[in-house]
């Protein structure tokens, strides 16, 4: 066997999982750039990936399979980046295992990231916010899901990983409403919540009727939203408030659009 493939596996098992204690989406992404890494690899060596070894992943190798992931898959810089980054990751965990290989591993982590233009996002006024929220139709569930959905994201700020992630237990509906959720590098947060938003909840929990483990914005069947669900209704709901607030029409409405709306949503 390879020194590759151990290694690999290591990087895995030991480092993201037991030391760094990676979050599920951290680790998934990562999985996801060696796949399409090892695939390229094998592509380009015609050696299966158990057979890889570190001399088939030089700079030039990595540097080929960064320019296909813009070209041929269509990524941008910035996927292109956070790739780079896991493979970086990999090949420091792999220079103190295999002095060996010193050289090359430098050669790989010299690679620099690609700069680019970072575009401006915009936000929602007090208005366009108004008729975003009204645009879900609260006279089926899925409405008044997304409705609640809704406010809490753009009262909150709350990613849309940890929206999707919030269970019935996170919400708390006394004195000093809050939710809590567990947000990027695995940090704890307590974010409250205005009358308006823990009244919507409250009703809506109460129709929700779920257990404290369940997910408070659940699919039809039951389970988790994912994040692409919650990116698509969003702009679904943009498309229908377009038709009562004409300068939606100019800005592109997204999750993370929301996420910059909240300092100026109403208390």
């Amino acid at each position: 066997m390879s020194a590759l493939a151990p290694t690999l596996e290591a990087f895995f098992t030991e480092r993201l999982m037991s030391q760094k204690r990676a979050s599920r989406h951290t680790i998934a992404a990562y999985r996801d750039a060696f796949r399409l890494l090892l695939a390229f690899t094998q592509q380009r060596s015609g050696k299966a990936p158990s057979h890889l070894d570190f001399d088939d992943l030089d700079a030039p190798l990595i540097g080929a399979f960064l320019d296909d992931l813009e070209q041929a898959r269509g990524n941008s810089a910035r996927s292109r980046n956070a790739r780079l980054a896991a493979i970086h990751s990999l090949f420091r965990f792999a220079a103190l295992r295999h002095p060996e290989h010193a050289a090359l591993i430098d050669r790989v982590l010299a690679i620099p990231t690609k700069r680019f233009d970072r575009t401006i996002v915009s936000f929602l006024d007090h208005q366009e916010i108004d008729v975003l929220l009204a645009a879900p139709d609260r006279g089926r569930w899925i409405g008044r899901r997304d409705h609640a959905l809704l406010m809490v994201a753009v009262q909150t700020g709350l990613r849309v990983s940890e929206l999707t992630g919030l269970r019935c237990q996170d919400v708390q509906l006394g004195a000093g409403a809050h939710v809590r959720c567990l947000g990027k590098g695995r940090k704890q947060r307590c974010t409250p919540l205005t009358t308006q938003t823990a009244a919507t909840l409250r009703v809506w929990i109460q129709e929700r009727k779920g257990q404290p483990s369940d997910p408070l914005f659940p699919t039809s069947r039951g389970s988790s939203l994912t994040r692409p669900a919650v990116a698509l209704l969003v702009t679904k709901y943009a498309k229908v408030a377009e038709q009562h607030c004409p300068t939606l029409r100019n800005k592109i409405v997204s999750p993370h659009t929301m996420r910059h709306s909240c300092v100026i949503y109403p208390a």
